[in-house]
Formats: C-alpha cells, sequence, structure tokens
C-alpha cells in the first residue's frame, strides 16, 4: 500500500517539485513518514542521492511529532465532542490502545522499537499517539522517537538503496 501511495505522490508532485522536496513532504506524513520519502527518494522512483535524503527524510520524519506530541490529546477530545468526527477519535483511540502494551512494558526502548522498525502500523506518528495518551515524558517519547527514526532510516535505506537500487539502478 505504502509503495501505490508513494508512486502517486510522486508521479502528481513530479516536475512541479523537486525530488528532494517530494521526499520531504512524502515524510510529513502519516503512514507514509520515512519509509515512504525513502522509498520515493529511491533509484526506483526520483533517484535522489542517498546522503541528501536521509537528513531530508529524518526531518520530514520528526518534524511533526512534537506536535503530536503536545496536542493529540486536546485534538481527539475536541474531536470526540464534534459529532461529525468523533468516530476518528475512536479510531485514533484504539489504534494506541492496541498498540500500547509493547511500550508500557518495555517502555522507552519499547518505544525506540515501535517507531524504528518499520513495518505497517509503525512509525513515529503512531509511537508519539500513543506515548502522548499514555502521558509519558515529552523528553523521553521525543528522544525515543529520533532514535526509531534513525534506526528506520537505516533499515529503509538498505531497502531503498541497497535492495531496489540493484533492481532499478
Amino acid at each position: 500500500m505504502v509503495e501505490k501511495i508513494v508512486a502517486l505522490f510522486t508521479t502528481q508532485l513530479a516536475g512541479k517539485l523537486s525530488g528532494s522536496a517530494i521526499c520531504f513532504i512524502v515524510s510529513l506524513f502519516p503512514i507514509l513518514e520515512l519509509r515512504g520519502g525513502l522509498l520515493a527518494a529511491s533509484p526506483a522512483f526520483l533517484d535522489v542521492p542517498m546522503l541528501k535524503a536521509i537528513p531530508l527524510c529524518i526531518i520530514g520524519n520528526l518534524l511533526p511529532i512534537p506536535f503530536v506530541l503536545l496536542l493529540i490529546e486536546r485534538i481527539i477530545s475536541a474531536m470526540e465532542n464534534f459529532g461529525p468526527t468523533s468516530g476518528i477519535a475512536g479510531w485514533l483511540k484504539n489504534k494506541a490502545e492496541k498498540n500500547k502494551d509493547q511500550i508500557v512494558k518495555y517502555g522507552f526502548w519499547g518505544l525506540v522499537l515501535f517507531v524504528g522498525i518499520p513495518l505497517p502500523g509503525t512509525g513515529a506518528w503512531t509511537g508519539s499517539l500513543v506515548a502522548a495518551l499514555l502521558h509519558m515524558s515529552f523528553k523521553k517519547s521525543f528522544a525515543a522517537c529520533v532514535l526509531g527514526v534513525i534506526m528506520a532510516s537505516v533499515i529503509m535505506c538498505i531497502v531503498s538503496y541497497g535492495i531496489l537500487g540493484t533492481l532499478f539502478g
């Protein structure tokens, strides 16, 4: 699914924005995050040099996280009280509830692993949502997200530039 969304982004924005800007923008979005940004940057899509793509995607992925950590509880509360968005608020709370066990059990390192292993449903957005709803400290949560995003960047560089680079390079 991520590959299809990345393909849509890259085809729609190619020619309008630079490859670097597209990678950055893709990395900002939930679901896509860094893994989508590095996939977009790969030789299979935009062929942005790896050393240029990595910092762009890390910054793009981390930029929204402080806002999620600081504001998500208030946003969900407001959404719960507004009929048309109450279902989305419930979905967000259920997503956090579903993923909290690993983070509660292992604390800081659980959050690092949750953010760092680039699988569907994991990442900095969901990790920070869970951390905020568990009332983890901002400093620890943000530090765990930074470490997790760096870990994910290593894994995704191997996939995007190693495996896909070999196939499409």
